[in-house]
């Protein structure tokens, strides 16, 4: 009884905590700088310029697929083995590790789709100071530096990128603790070390008459405190650190998740930006703090060329940025032309990791669709979800019971908005025990559930990965059963606090354990779902509210590994694991939908991500913009962030445009914490109604083209929401926008972001024109803009050149807008011509796929005449929707508009608006799947 009480005790503490930091922002001293993470600090010691390895080109070996060659510190004779692969793609990779190490060194499995091709590798030449080796292309060469090593990489007399010329190569060796001659491996058994490994590190120090400076112990190495915490490390300092070289280049992106530009800054005199998936409550803006994922992904971009780098690593990692040019403005950099100065701009990046091997990939572009594509090569690409995903969906924290679930739904009804899914986070559950119901609230879920899909509705519910201690739970009882939680260093069930209270950790890095898992999600397992119930993954990092930093202790154990491994894997199985049980469920046959907040490299196989727990403040809404983008860059396409901000309330105004702005980011969801004011969108009287309304039918309107780019990242990698820079490569002048985007290539959207705003400037890039998608009035490309606005106005334009399809019938939700008619909207640059795509299929099967039930359809105009022709005609599928209009936008007024289908050939009846220069085309009724040209005479 005492036990309990304690316990019960600390979980109000835990509440009380939870609470507290629903009001006020996150309280950083909860979690590490890198001064206060050992191995961060160590590494960060290490000064540039005095490089300690040095490469034994006799020890170099060339196969067909792969080079190898040993690298040594020759401050403790301990020797690496570098292995560099030409990959297909124009990629290169590099992996080092221990030549001989105590024991295995973690290498990250899962993440890779395949073992990636190579390609032949030849040596140009070799001589006593390196080798040179062709990479293909005749202009393209990796120059192996021996003394000290280094590696350059060469197009021509250009270095695109140079890996240690700086000399931050650090490689913590495994060794010995100085007062033991064995080791305790994370599994609890005693590892003797090697004996001709150990014979050999002291030979070669002893004939170097050297002492081994980094045997030297310092603080940190094999235990750490944090606050209450202490970290033991069985195996000691295990870190590694690496630094690259981009000449030419200002510009970096990528390695989400932080709440930041787009346009990642200088670490110079700050803190790394720091990848270490965590549970952080109303997270800070514009600071490196590490949040809920990690992808480890960085992008370089200049007028010339775009490269990329993929630091495959799932510790705990730090990255430092500094570049020659920071802090210089506009104004001296002109100077320095004037002057005559020669100095050339140049990022440099250094990677640190708590421990694993060196595996990096050097995505060399050139374009930065090239890089898209290199790295979907690697990772994968976005899955494609169902339609429905990609509509509204509507949460909060929580509602209440089945009745609350039926007025808020019928209050859709009501107020004329679509929906697609309603959610319900933890409280609709029996006690915090996922997979259940609560008996009381939500008694009878199949009949929820049913109601909802008479409206051809869906449901989204919570399932969270820390199970509740409770031998009356099937859940934890089956999980204790298999052995598949995790062990604490001493090989007992590791136990955290959560929801629930006392809460076990299933290991997802355990197939079988991810297997199981999946299982779970059977119609007959988890009791009362249905078909139309999807999946929301929340508190992955691993959340543990007593943990350090509100994680998982770094020496618990997965297997044969400690967790301090693994960290930033663990959202990333539970998220596979997850979406594996709901295609299982139905045989193999429906797309899954599941979100997650904790993530990683290749996270985007298997669903959606959200940002997080924002607030309700105007700044929180301008950085969804560019973490949205920085997630599209590495492969995460189907992005959003609370819709009026998770704590806090959001006045009307801001609820407004953040709505709008949410209306056309890819994952669109209003979200908010238990503690505020109910703000379902008809709360905030008629007018805002009419607004929200507004904004969520341009949403519906266009899902066609939402779909078909959500169609394009499956098969080619590239975001959906993109930078500018993306597509106008070489104007410098996009280079650092994030309070734009665009979607696709066609459709460019400016959000009103500022309180009060009566205007907005927008930059429209290129030389060809832009239409306003609401008032169809053209604007030149290649300026700035001026926009005004009034609480109606979202800026979103149309590129000159496109066809963009949409429905312009929203119903109540997508799936009854099916069979509904399409609206072509052909927007004609200044040759008179544009293209577009239609892309069809059922919306939730994967039978696209498998069975090539699909429309794809290529649709040019030219020469006056639009034509519909198929671009995958061995595919098979039927729609009965139909064209009912097309609208021409920069126009002329033909004398007479034909048809011609495989019917024959027919008049039809136009409209012209000579003031705005549109032709609008009214019914003119041809089949969405057929063949048809429309001539303009």
């Amino acid at each position: 009884m005492a036990a309990f009480s304690e316990r019960m005790g600390l979980l109000f503490l835990a509440c009380v905590s939870l609470c507290l930091s629903s009001t006020q922002a996150v309280d950083r001293g909860n979690f590490k700088t890198c001064d206060q993470s050992a191995f961060c600090k160590r590494q960060r010691a290490v000064k540039p310029g005095q490089s300690s390895y040095r490469a034994l080109l006799e020890t170099l070996e060339l196969s067909n697929s792969r080079l190898t060659l040993q690298l040594i510190n020759d401050n403790n004779k301990v020797r690496l083995l570098l292995e560099l692969y030409r990959l297909q793609g124009n990629m290169t990779r590099v992996k080092i590790n221990e030549l001989k190490p105590l024991k295995p060194r973690y290498e990250v499995p899962d993440v890779l789709i395949t073992d990636p091709p190579t390609e032949p590798l030849s040596v140009l030449s070799q001589d006593e100071n390196g080798v040179v080796l062709s990479l293909g292309v005749e202009t393209r060469r990796l120059i192996v530096s021996a003394r000290p090593f280094r590696l350059d990489i060469m197009e021509g007399p250009q270095v695109l990128l140079s890996l240690n010329s700086r000399g931050l190569l650090a490689f913590e060796h495994l060794r010995l603790r100085k007062d033991t001659n064995s080791q305790t491996d994370p599994a609890g058994a005693e590892r003797t070390e090697d004996s001709d490994t150990a014979d050999q590190h002291v030979e070669e120090k002893a004939a170097d008459g050297e002492s081994d400076k980094e045997d030297e112990e310092q603080p940190g190495e094999w235990e750490e405190t944090f606050k209450s915490h202490t970290d033991n490390k069985p195996n000691g300092p295990s870190s590694i650190s690496l630094d690259f070289s981009l000449p030419g280049v200002e510009h970096v992106y990528g390695i989400p998740e932080h709440a930041d530009n787009l346009k990642l800054k200088t670490t110079d005199g700050g803190d790394p930006y720091r990848l270490y998936n965590l549970d952080v409550f109303q997270y800070e803006l514009f600071n490196p703090m590490a949040l809920y994922g990690a992808v480890p992904v960085l992008l370089s971009h200049n007028a010339q060329r775009t490269m990329g780098i993929f630091w495959l690593n799932a510790a705990e990692t730090w990255v430092d940025i500094s570049s020659n040019t920071a802090g210089k403005t506009v104004f001296g950099k002109m100077l320095d032309y004037v002057q005559g100065a020669s100095e050339t701009p140049q990022t440099d990046v250094r990677w640190i990791s708590e421990s694993g091997i060196i595996d990096v990939f050097i995505m060399l572009g050139p374009k930065p669709t090239d890089v898209f594509s290199q790295y979907a090569s690697l990772t994968g690409t976005q899955s494609f979800p169902p339609l429905a995903a990609l509509a509204y969906h509507q949460c909060r924290w929580n509602y209440n019971d089945q009745d609350d679930v039926r007025g808020v739904d019928q209050g859709f009804d009501d107020h004329d908005i679509p929906y697609d899914f309603i959610w319900l986070d933890i409280e609709h559950t029996d006690g915090k025990r996922y997979f259940t119901w609560d008996p009381n609230k939500f008694s009878q879920p199949r009949e929820m559930l049913q109601n909802l899909m008479d409206k051809r509705r869906k449901m989204v519910a919570i399932v969270d990965p820390h199970i509740k201690v409770d031998s009356g739970y099937k859940i934890h009882n089956e999980i204790r059963s298999k052995n598949f939680y995790i062990k604490n260093k001493d090989g007992g069930d590791y136990e955290g606090w959560c929801w629930p209270g006392s809460a076990g950790y299933p290991d997802f890095t355990n197939p079988e354990m991810r297997a199981w898992w999946a299982s779970m999600f059977a119609y007959d397992q988890y009791e009362g779902s249905m078909e139309n119930l999807y999946t929301w993954n929340d508190m992955n990092e691993p959340s543990v509210f007593n943990g350090p930093e509100v994680t998982m202790h770094k020496d618990a154990v997965h297997g044969n590994w400690e967790h301090r491994d693994v960290h930033n894997l663990y959202g990333f199985y539970v998220q596979m694991a997850t979406a594996e049980g709901l295609i299982q469920r139905s045989g193999g046959v429906e797309r899954p939908f599941v979100l997650t907040r904790a993530f990683f490299a290749g996270s985007q196989r298997y669903g959606a991500v959200w940002t997080g727990d924002n607030a309700a403040e105007w700044d929180h809404l301008k950085i969804s913009i560019p973490m949205c983008l920085s997630l599209g860059l590495v492969g995460i396409s189907l992005c959003g962030a609370d819709v009026g901000g998770f704590f806090k309330t959001p006045s009307q105004e801001l609820l407004v445009r953040w709505y709008q702005t949410g209306a056309y980011q890819p994952f669109f969801r209003a979200h908010a914490h238990l503690d505020t004011p109910r703000r379902e969108p008809w709360l905030f009287g008629p007018e805002n109604t009419a607004l929200i309304r507004e904004v969520v039918r341009q949403r519906y309107t266009l899902l066609p083209y939402w779909y078909q780019l959500f169609y394009h990242a499956y098969r080619t990698g590239h975001p959906v929401m993109r930078p500018l820079w993306v597509e106008y490569p070489e104007d410098v002048a996009t280079f650092a926008i994030d309070d734009e985007f665009l979607l696709g290539k066609d459709l460019l959207v400016h959000p009103v972001t500022e309180e009060g705003a009566r205007g907005v400037t927008a930059y429209l890039p290129g030389s060809e024109a832009w239409y306003d998608v609401h008032t169809f009035q053209k604007h030149n490309g290649g300026q700035n803009l001026y926009i005004p606005v009034t609480m109606s106005s979202i800026p979103v334009f149309q590129r000159a050149g496109s066809i963009i399809p949409r429905k312009d019938r929203p119903r109540r939700s997508s799936s009854c807008m099916e069979s509904d008619p399409y609206t072509f909207y052909v927007a004609l640059n200044s040759q008179k011509t544009a293209e577009g795509e239609l892309y069809i299929d059922d919306g939730h099967t994967f039978n696209y796929e498998k069975e090539r039930q699909f429309i794809h359809r290529r649709l040019t105009f030219a020469n006056n005449v639009l034509t519909s022709s198929n671009l995958a005609p061995d595919a098979q599928f039927s729609t009965t929707s139909w064209i009912e209009k097309v609208v021409f936008l920069g126009a002329h007024k033909p004398g007479a508009v034909t048809l011609k289908t495989a019917d024959g050939e027919s008049a039809l009846e136009f409209e012209f608006n000579a003031a705005m220069s549109v032709l609008t085309l009214r019914k003119p009724g041809m089949n969405a799947g057929a063949d048809w040209v429309v001539q303009l005479r």
